[in-house]
């Protein structure tokens, strides 16, 4: 990427001194073009619903984000006038061939990597328990890996239950209960000559809270160990670089960030070429299909082009991007307006709240280092009751654990019912923000 390309880099960290606790070293261009909101509103067909009269406000995304028109219209177009399987010879086959090809390039700009490293699969919990069972037959006994206290369960248990086949030694990175980010300097500490794969998240989906991962990958390759990234919870919200983390693989599901339901993986190109594959016998062993077990979800592949796609579009307000701007840099230039969109979203939520009495919110009470998910209770009303009461209102959002187990134990919430959830996306407004916390304020 040229330099001028690149976005603002992030402070550095008072609290861990040279860490540079956001995720990645860039997070877009900062254009002087700002999202337009009522334009991407209008792309979304279910933003135009009312429930009883009354609009809804999705505070929802963190559990699968609303899907643009044109998603819905690519995969109703494939199903309607391509659907073939691959390979043959005739106009359909053809055509399917060019969504799955087309596909891996898409992916490819939207993780900065080559098309070859892209796997797509079921979903994330899918390709990491694919991926786990490939790790674990090069894994030897006394090896070891270490898993987040801070993830989702998709990218604890498939490593665990690695670990127990192969009599792997399974270290805990624990998090500091007060801000709900990982203990840096305790995760640094378990990272030893024996240590062979570090499984984190890019961003909590409980709390938001975004981990520095590229600095720990600078630990992990010293110790010669693998860093698998789920990014689920980030992909909606900032710029994904692999290249920047320099992670050995990184996860994804498209429905997280406004496409169909799809799992999406990088892989290091030396790693899918050495790793066992569970593969049928027909199959050549070549990338990219070595890891893509069975027929693949085309029309999936269709709405996911069509999501990368949307998601370049945003940029499409800078006339001068558009002269001369490759697929990458429109993305680029994307995530730095949903991330400044975001930010103020995110401003506005924290400073409402804390003129709320009774709620507490787990994790960072800043707009850095986070991304617009909040983890709430409020004393005297269960998650459940907080939930029910903003459903009454048609805001939509989560109670429970959301599959984060170990931070739900760990901060010992998950006997009581975890938390209520709060979710924004770049399709929200100030407005609907005002909405919520009035909701919020009216238990």
């Amino acid at each position: 990427m040229e330099e001028s390309r690149k976005g603002r880099r992030p402070s550095r960290c008072s609290q861990h001194g040279d860490l540079n606790c956001f995720a990645l070293p860039n997070q877009g261009d900062d254009s002087t073009v700002p999202l337009q909101l009522n334009h991407v509103r209008s792309q979304f067909p279910s933003l135009q619903e009312h429930y009883d009269g009354v609009p809804a406000v999705f505070c929802d995304s963190p559990g699968g984000s609303q899907m643009p028109e044109s998603v819905v219209m690519a995969m109703q177009e494939y199903l309607g006038r391509f659907m073939a399987n691959t390979g043959g010879q005739f106009a359909t086959s053809i055509a399917t061939d060019e969504v799955v090809a087309e596909a891996h390039r898409l992916a490819a700009d939207f993780m900065h990597c080559a098309p070859q490293e892209v796997v797509f699969g079921a979903n994330m919990t899918n390709l990491t328990y694919l991926i786990s069972r490939s790790v674990g037959r090069t894994l030897s006994h006394g090896d070891e890996i270490i898993v987040s206290e801070l993830d989702h369960e998709a990218n604890i248990a498939p490593w665990l239950q690695m670990a127990e086949e192969r009599n792997l030694v399974v270290h805990w990175a624990r998090i500091d209960r007060e801000t709900c980010t990982l203990n840096l300097e305790q995760l640094r500490s378990l990272i030893g000559r024996r240590t062979r794969l570090i499984a984190l998240g890019l961003a909590s989906n409980f709390s938001g809270s975004v981990n520095p991962v590229a600095h720990i990958a600078t630990w992990a390759r010293a110790a010669g160990a693998m860093v698998y990234v789920d990014a689920v919870h980030y992909a909606p919200h900032g710029l994904l670089d692999v290249r920047a983390l320099d992670c050995d693989f990184l996860v994804t599901s498209a429905y997280k960030h406004f496409g169909p339901h799809l799992g999406v993986l990088y892989g290091k190109e030396r790693h899918l070429n050495r790793l066992p594959a569970y593969q049928v016998r027909a199959h050549d062993g070549s990338l990219p299909g070595k890891f893509e077990i069975g027929t693949s979800n085309f029309e999936a592949l269709a709405g996911f082009c069509a999501c990368i796609q949307y998601i370049s579009s945003l940029a499409a307000g800078d006339p001068e991007l558009l002269i001369s701007a490759s697929r990458r840099d429109m993305i680029v230039t994307a995530f730095g307006l949903i991330r400044e969109h975001e930010r103020n979203l995110m401003t506005r939520f924290l400073e409402g709240l804390r003129n709320l009495a009774g709620y507490r919110l787990y994790g960072r009470t800043a707009v850095t280092d986070r991304v617009p998910t909040f983890a709430l209770r409020r004393e005297g009303t269960t998650p459940r009751q907080l939930a029910v009461h903003l459903a009454e209102r048609n805001i939509f959002a989560w109670d429970g654990n959301f599959y984060a187990l170990a931070v739900a134990e760990a901060l010992g919430v998950e006997q009581s019912g975890g938390v209520l959830r709060i979710g924004f996306a770049h399709y929200n407004t100030e407005n609907e923000v005002d909405t919520v916390l009035e909701a919020l304020d009216s238990v």
